[in-house]
């Protein structure tokens, strides 16, 4: 077929694990005016070790960027911000006491705070442990506590990915546009800190929290991102969302994963193909439920069978796609075509076949989905389904600023397939 498109096409759009240790925990508190922490959670106050979450006086929490107009800003991991002062001048902080009471964080905050029920034997351990130690809260993460937000956090899967850095750029663009600053987050697909960095967000009085990587088909992470967002959406936060989030009843931009798979497999089968092999990402991802449903759904359809043993799951990276492809080599290749669930995962995929001295189109095709910017450049230039990105980015920010409807809004974005050198008609065609 060679690269006879070498424009990105018109797509159109139409409005329309390890499972989570922080489900067991409950919810992280927001901040109240003391300066310490409250969560509408009213159990036993027992959550964990609370490590990760941001105390009332500033205190704790992992690194993120923070991007925005002409400036940046992030709090460095454990980074302590506004410690309290003991009684001898040395800094004491609310993690200090938490650790101390070997209680969590929020625990802690719920005791020193005095409006939420906490059982008795940590309540006395709580305040014996801020009585030693000679905790006050900080005055000024008081006045911090109680000042209105112009910051949105972005929460990503992992921001070195192309994928996800071209979205953050649509995201901080048009932020910037509106004079509000940007804190982003990478979770490295861990369900639990992404629940974390919520918290974590929601202490900091986020205006708006943006979750750009894939939902999870996860329950009990969706009852703990649900008892971190309802209360967040009641005192007037917003949360948008891209991709499937099944339980989120939140304003979602939603790429048609499993429409574009399908479309990409039909290509493939119109140029002759009736084996392949897919390398997918993780099973509890929703994109890649879908991605891989609709490729196998398009096969069905036309009569071909995807077997299980040509269905080889890694990491959602580049390394996940180079060890996928040595996999299915080790196994013997018989497919005639390779769809890799993302491009990231294609470009490991086609270093594995080059060292392994498997041509890419001539002994195998290969095909990805995403067109990140990269895959035009590649020999061969990659076969993909191709999403506005960018687009994608400011969608979700343009969602978050919009008044509240009282119903959550879905924006679905079309993919559009773009068939490049990567891909050709396999050999018994081309000899026939």
């Amino acid at each position: 077929m060679g690269d006879e498109r070498p424009e990105r096409p018109t797509r159109s759009t139409r409005a329309t694990t390890r499972a989570p240790s922080r489900a067991a925990r409950g919810p992280t508190p927001d901040v109240s005016p003391d300066g310490t922490a409250d969560s509408s959670d009213s159990g036993d106050g027992v959550t964990g070790d609370g490590s990760s979450a941001i105390g009332a006086d500033g205190t704790g929490g992992a690194g993120g960027i923070a991007s925005g107009g002409s400036g940046a800003a992030g709090a460095g991991a454990g980074g302590t911000l506004n410690p309290g002062v003991g009684a001898g001048g040395a800094h004491v902080t609310l993690q200090d006491v938490a650790r101390r009471a070997e209680v969590s964080l929020a625990t802690a905050s719920r005791v020193l705070n005095g409006t939420t029920q906490v059982r008795a034997d940590l309540r006395e351990r709580v305040l014996a442990a801020a009585s030693a130690l000679a905790y006050a809260p900080n005055a000024h993460a008081q006045a911090l506590a109680r000042a209105s937000s112009q910051s949105i956090g972005l929460i990503c899967h992992d921001v070195s990915d192309p994928y996800f850095a071209a979205i953050a750029r649509g995201v901080t663009r048009t932020a910037a546009e509106h004079g509000l600053l940007v804190m982003l987050a990478s979770t490295f697909r861990d369900p639990a800190r992404e629940v974390d960095y919520v918290a974590m967000l929601r202490a900091q009085r986020a205006r708006a929290i943006l979750l750009i990587g894939s939902g999870f088909e996860d329950r009990e992470w969706e009852r703990a991102m649900s008892a971190e967002l309802d209360p967040y959406l009641r005192t007037g936060g917003r949360v948008a969302v891209l991709s499937r989030h099944r339980s989120l009843r939140v304003d979602t931009v939603q790429p048609e994963n499993r429409e574009g798979a399908a479309a990409l497999a039909r290509a493939l089968l119109d140029l002759g193909h009736r084996d392949f092999a897919v390398l997918t990402g993780p099973h509890t991802l929703t994109t890649v439920s879908d991605r891989l449903g609709g490729f196998r759904d398009a096969l069905a359809e036309a009569g071909v069978d995807l077997p299980d043993d040509q269905i080889i799951g890694e990491s959602f990276t580049r390394d996940g796609g180079y060890a996928a492809a040595t996999e299915l080599l080790r196994r013997g290749l018989r497919a005639t075509c390779v769809f890799a669930l993302t491009d990231v995962m294609a470009i490991g995929a086609l270093s594995a076949f080059r060292d392994h001295g498997v041509d890419v189109p001539s002994q195998v095709s290969l095909a990805g989905f995403d067109d990140i910017p990269i895959v035009r450049d590649l020999v061969p230039p990659l076969t993909t389904v191709a999403l506005p990105l960018e687009e994608l980015g400011e969608r979700v920010m343009n969602l978050a600023l919009r008044e509240p409807a009282r119903r959550s809004r879905v924006e679905r974005i079309t993919g559009e397939v773009v068939l490049r050198a990567s891909t050709t008609a396999p050999r018994r065609w081309r000899a026939g």
